[in-house]
């Protein structure tokens, strides 16, 4: 893989030698810091956060660029599945110049070394081959971690919104030069000072207020809703508002049907799209809060594995009473709704408990 992101960054001819006037950033330190990149692209939106402690000429060129409007237009002109994406070249506006791509808005800044990896999401300066003082407006994103390409490039900023997208981008039908097959454009590319933390939703809302709250469970063979018990298990059922809010389960499946006992969901290896950023940020352990509810038909409670606190996504729906799991789960909700439904998902055709079809999450829905 590594030898191919080398050839990949370098496939293009090296400008004509001279004795380049290498850009210093105008900006001071106050004006770079907590500053974003919002690139919008064909595919959906990426934000950068821009590092200047670590790379200050990079960012302050990729300020100025940007403002100046050089990458509105642009496209994506390389490509490697799971590996990077390559833009910024101000001559992929054309669509005439293909045969130039990768050529333009090089040698214009001096190599600044910074301890910052070539880890998923880490965008970097392209350079021309065998010349470290060679970047320019040039750079490339990595869609997994390239830990080869650590100390040669210069890392200036790192995606924090849409590695969702940059994968997309990355596995476009392409040639096997790596040439996107359509024009993966990026429309505009705008500078703004990084907004304040937003609190975590449903972090506030008081139990008596979370239990007012529906989820509808959309799936392949039809919807379930659960209600909450929210004076019971507060965490827990502000874990799977947040996660449910959030899209984590959207496109999941009842992956287990132990038949007699529980449908399980929410299993994140099932899911068809990786985790954005925000969602990830979600997922974390939780502390149980075992209570004296019984797991009739209908209990909504939470798996784990052998440690009590190893909750975090997976839920389960009791399909007969379970007196034998009582208090060593976390019973957060029931069915109110659809229980039919749960009844068709326990009776599919399974390999041991795997069901033999998939069993479709489309969507969990807050009401």
């Amino acid at each position: 893989m590594f030898s191919i992101l080398f050839a990949f960054i370098f496939l293009f001819q090296a400008p004509k030698p001279g004795a380049p006037a290498f850009f210093t950033t105008p900006f001071t330190a106050e004006d770079m810091r907590d500053k974003q990149a919002v690139i919008e692209t064909s595919m959906g939106t990426i934000v950068l956060d821009l590092l200047a402690d670590a790379a200050p000429n990079h960012v302050g060129h990729f300020m100025v660029r940007a403002r100046e409007g050089a990458f509105d237009g642009t496209v994506f002109h390389r490509v490697i599945p799971m590996g990077i994406i390559q833009g910024g070249d101000p001559l992929s506006k054309d669509p005439a110049a293909k045969d130039r791509y990768g050529t333009g808005g090089l040698k214009a800044l001096r190599f600044e070394a910074n301890q910052e990896r070539h880890t998923r999401g880490a965008v970097s300066a392209v350079l021309v081959p065998g010349d470290r003082d060679s970047a320019g407006s040039q750079f490339f994103i990595c869609v997994t971690n390239q830990d080869a390409l650590d100390g040669q490039y210069t890392v200036f900023a790192r995606v924090i919104q849409g590695i969702n997208i940059v994968q997309k981008l990355s596995t476009a039908p392409a040639s096997a030069e790596g040439m996107p097959n359509e024009r993966l454009e990026v429309r505009t590319v705008t500078i703004r000072d990084t907004p304040p933390p937003e609190p975590e939703p449903f972090s506030t809302g008081t139990p008596e207020e979370l239990s007012t709250r529906r989820a509808v469970i959309e799936t392949s063979m039809g919807n379930i809703t659960l209600e909450f018990l929210a004076d019971l298990a507060p965490n827990h059922v502000r874990n799977f508002l947040r996660l449910a809010g959030s899209g984590v389960y959207d496109g999941t499946a009842f992956h287990r049907v132990a038949k007699g006992f529980v449908i399980q969901g929410g299993f994140l290896p099932s899911r068809r799209e990786p985790l954005d950023e925000r969602q990830e940020g979600f997922v974390r352990p939780l502390e149980p809060e075992f209570n004296d509810t019984t797991h009739e038909k209908g209990t909504l409670s939470m798996a784990r594995g052998d440690d009590p606190a190893s909750a975090t996504t997976s839920f389960f729906i009791v399909t007969a009473p379970s007196p034998g799991i009582d208090r060593q789960y976390t019973v957060f909700g029931r069915v109110v709704e659809g229980i039919d439904v749960v009844e068709r998902i326990e009776a599919v055709a399974v390999t041991g408990e795997t069901p033999v079809d998939r069993v479709e999450v489309y969507r969990v829905r807050l009401d």
